[in-house]
């Protein structure tokens, strides 16, 4: 049998150029559009996201002289801040501690006189030592007696041997030492405590009529501005 080529149509034959056509174009289109993503793609990799872009000019820029002395002025306020503060904080710290043993030590006395009859009292020392005029460097002798007379330790070498009022703890006790005699009570600022019967044995000094026991609190205590810093019983 003899083959014979069909004919195809022209309208046949255009509608299946131009499909070729459209299909060669959407190629061409997507493999464009790829490519151009690609692209994209890649410019996004090689540089920083948009949110975390730094400002021109501020990544390479330094410190100026100024700058760098107004922040040396802030660090050096904000240390003197916290010096002051923590000095203040020391300081309360010891007049409260100070403020404490002297309740302490004055209720001792009660005890003491509530056994004996009187406050511990000496003629050379408690006696003469008035606290308006005396000196801080001539109250030792006075509190060493009171040391003395509470802790039960006549001697003053830290060895009770008679009825005890007050639990003395070392660092309460000048020197600090054990094996060395008691020569003073020490407050919390490292000084003697006062301790005055000049007017309880009728003396025309002194403030209270019972004792008078205070510390300087750290002052020199010459001046009338020094002694109202003082902590006291009166």
């Amino acid at each position: 049998m003899i083959m014979t080529r069909r004919r195809v149509p022209a309208q046949l034959r255009g509608a299946h150029a131009t499909r070729v056509l459209v299909s060669a174009t959407r190629r061409n289109l997507l493999h464009l559009r790829d490519s151009r993503a690609r692209k994209k793609f890649a410019r996004r990799v090689a540089s920083p996201a948009r949110g975390s872009r730094a400002l021109p000019g501020i990544a390479n820029r330094a410190f100026t002289l100024i700058e760098l002395l107004v922040v040396m002025a802030i660090i050096i306020i904000l240390a003197g801040l916290v010096v002051a503060t923590t000095g203040y904080v020391q300081e309360k710290g010891k007049r409260s501690r100070t403020e404490a043993e002297i309740a302490a030590i004055s209720a001792a006395l009660e005890n003491y006189k509530a056994d004996n009859g009187i406050y511990p009292t000496e003629t050379s020392t408690t006696e003469t030592l008035n606290p308006a005029t005396a000196a801080p460097n001539t109250y030792a002798s006075a509190s060493a007696f009171l040391y003395r007379s509470l802790a039960g330790d006549p001697n003053g070498d830290r060895i009770s041997e008679e009825k005890s009022y007050f639990d003395f703890k070392p660092n309460m006790l000048i020197p600090t030492a054990p094996a060395t005699p008691v020569t003073a009570i020490r407050d919390s600022f490292g000084n003697s405590y006062g301790y005055s019967t000049m007017r309880a044995t009728g003396g025309t000094g002194g403030f209270n009529p019972t004792f008078d026991l205070w510390s300087t609190a750290g002052t020199e205590g010459a001046t009338a501005a020094d002694q109202a810093k003082w902590i006291k019983n009166w």
